[in-house]
């Protein structure tokens, strides 16, 4: 059984070094865009600021407020939100992750977020990724992520 899998083993590692070396003559000037999710350290730093942030959100008295918000985090479990947004921010950045969540616009439709809202949330997050220190760039590039689902979050300005 060894020597059938070491066999196999030097079979494809051959095929491996022959495509390896046509295929890399053909892409020299092609070098594969590495993933935003990539940039910023995979699934543990991710999984580890959107912990943070869920963190911070579900304790801001501004957001509390709003008393459909308020009512959520008591029906809503922290760690299972921290779960959904991360598997969310993980696909969104280009990793592995798949979101089986709700859309945003039904997901927020019942809280009747304010653009004010909105702004605090964004404040919070920014604050969150500076702690992180998340490079300018990545930073840009996940608001922007997150700028791209406010139309569907905000309800009234």
């Amino acid at each position: 059984m060894f020597i059938f899998r070491r066999k196999h083993l030097s079979v494809y590692c051959l095929t491996v070094l022959l495509m390896t070396g046509s295929v890399g003559a053909l892409a020299q000037d092609e070098t594969p865009a590495v993933s935003l999710f990539d940039r910023l350290g995979g699934l543990m730093p991710l999984s580890v600021v959107v912990s943070d942030f869920i963190d911070v959100v579900v304790t801001d008295s501004m957001l509390n407020a709003n008393p459909a918000v308020d009512a959520s985090r008591k029906v809503v479990p922290a760690p299972y939100l921290k779960y959904r947004v991360t598997a969310m921010v993980c696909e969104a950045t280009g990793g592995p992750c798949t979101y089986q969540g709700r859309d945003m616009k039904s997901a927020h439709a019942h809280l009747n977020i304010t653009a004010a809202e909105w702004d605090q949330m964004v404040m919070l997050f920014k604050e969150v990724l500076a702690k992180h220190q998340v490079p300018e760039t990545e930073t840009q590039e996940l608001l922007d992520i997150v700028g791209s689902t406010r139309a569907d979050i905000v309800a009234t300005p």
